[in-house]
């Protein structure tokens, strides 16, 4: 990666990796222009206000923002090689990357630590960079998922500028080029079925960790990883390894445990998230950090946004929002939650086509698993960013199969529909990926129920 200050396009500057290597780039004085089709559907999009107050220029996606004074042009895998700005940029002979070949080359140029896994790496990343942060290593970051506290009017909180050469990131395995990081250090969490076969996803782990020279922190407790790697320290709550949690309390909304005689407090629920935070105080211990100094600030952590946001807990309704989209998160979610109440309303977008028809099989049996007889699913319609796919599978397909085996499962086509019945259900979730009004439907939930609280009270 160029070190010397460049203009650099961004086409998808929207999406959650995209805006963080835009920010991040900006932040390291570099000139940022970029377009996002949501952006010109949406004016007045959260994300669109945040990277213009940034200094970050935002143009149409229609071409008509490239010119020959750009150095480099970086594009979202979303969009697609025939698109107006990705045709004009390779006819005036711009340099492209895409997002995660641009984000290879910025992490050759640190001390970089790698956190891969199907699931869990967005909080792993965020939560190991404000670890870190907080003990006064001055980390950089780029992930995936927004850490609350590292959110600001001008950072949408998934990246971090700091002085050192050290440098994490979340290393994606979606499109298969997690095979090209070179990082120094990496952490494997776990390996299920995702965007790949678990065969296919192991080889890429595999590559990652032969890529990497220094520590390779894994899950012990992961029976897909096990064999994966002969070298590596392992963290585990199962079977015994260098970093075992042990005397476990899990609560509603928190989990505390001891490691090597110290006691720790997680302040996000979910027996998930202890495996997130067992390889950032492994990794950080092997660096040199004691625990007795890891602990309070681990405590302090709250987490990334859309992972278990709770947007109404007035003791009778509770309404949260998750990026949960895959089943093994899907099912992790409904673990926890089956903590929180008798019965719980369960509002699931399916986050596209290929994923759902790829994992329909999975899906299906994480919800006839996970869902008991008080408890109710509602799928809403796939989520269609646009472009070019094949739409031969729906939602119904899914729920078809869900209520065959006996569970209460339905289909509703608008949200509007689920607002007018939501004094129903005293629990919700609300729970899907890529679609950033999700979480504005779990606020509107939220309101509805508050309302309706008040009027009843009244």
């Amino acid at each position: 990666m160029s070190l010397k200050l460049q203009k650099i396009f961004f086409s998808g500057i929207g999406g959650s990796g995209m805006s963080a290597i835009a920010c991040f780039m900006a932040d390291k004085g570099h000139m940022v222009v970029g377009s996002d089709r949501a952006f010109d559907q949406i004016p007045g999009h959260p994300v669109y206000r945040l990277l213009r107050s940034k200094g970050i220029t935002i143009v149409p996606q229609d071409g008509s923002g490239i010119d020959g004074s750009f150095d480099l042009a970086v594009f979202s895998t979303a969009v697609e090689p025939d698109q107006p700005e990705a045709m004009k940029a390779r006819s005036m002979g711009i340099p492209l990357r895409t997002r995660p070949e641009y984000l290879a080359d910025i992490a050759k140029a640190f001390r970089t630590i790698a956190v891969a896994g199907t699931s869990g790496k967005s909080t792993t990343a965020g939560m190991l960079a404000f670890l870190m942060e907080r003990l006064g290593l001055k980390p950089n970051f780029i992930g995936g998922g927004r850490v609350r506290q590292f959110m600001t009017g001008q950072n949408p909180g998934n990246s971090l500028n700091g002085d050192s050469d050290l440098f994490v990131m979340e290393a994606c395995e979606s499109d298969g080029t997690i095979v090209n990081y070179t990082p120094l250090h990496s952490i494997v969490l776990n390996l299920d079925l995702d965007h790949h076969p678990v065969e296919t996803t192991a080889g890429m782990f595999s590559a990652l960790i032969k890529n990497t020279p220094g520590m390779v922190i894994v899950n012990g407790d992961d029976r897909n990883l096990n064999g994966l790697t002969p070298k590596g320290i392992r963290f585990s709550v199962e079977y015994p390894s260098e970093f075992t949690a042990v005397d476990i309390v899990q609560k509603e909304f928190s989990t505390e445990f001891s490691l090597q005689s110290e006691r720790f407090t997680l302040s996000i629920p979910g027996r998930h998230n202890l495996y997130n935070a067992l390889p950032c105080i492994a990794f950080l211990y092997e660096m040199g950090v004691p625990l007795k100094d890891i602990s309070p600030h681990l405590r302090d952590f709250r987490g990334i946004e859309r992972r278990f946001d709770i947007h109404l807990n007035d003791g009778k309704h509770l309404v949260i929002d998750d990026y949960a989209h895959n089943p093994h998160k899907i099912s992790s979610l409904m673990e926890t939650m089956k903590q929180m109440g008798e019965a719980v309303c369960y509002i699931f977008q399916p986050h596209g086509f290929a994923p759902t028809r790829t994992m329909k099989k999975e899906y299906i049996e994480a919800f006839t698993r996970n869902l008991r007889d008080s408890d109710h699913l509602i799928l809403l319609p796939i989520f269609y960013a646009g472009g070019t796919v094949s739409k031969d599978i729906s939602s119904h397909n899914l729920v078809e199969e869900i209520r065959s085996r006996g569970k209460s499962a339905e289909v509703v086509e608008r949200r509007e529909a689920i607002l007018d019945r939501m004094g129903e259900w005293d629990t919700c979730v609300i729970f899907g990926a890529r679609d950033e009004t999700l979480s504005d439907f779990a606020k509107s939930c939220a309101q509805v129920l508050r309302a309706r609280k008040g009027v009843a009270g009244s």
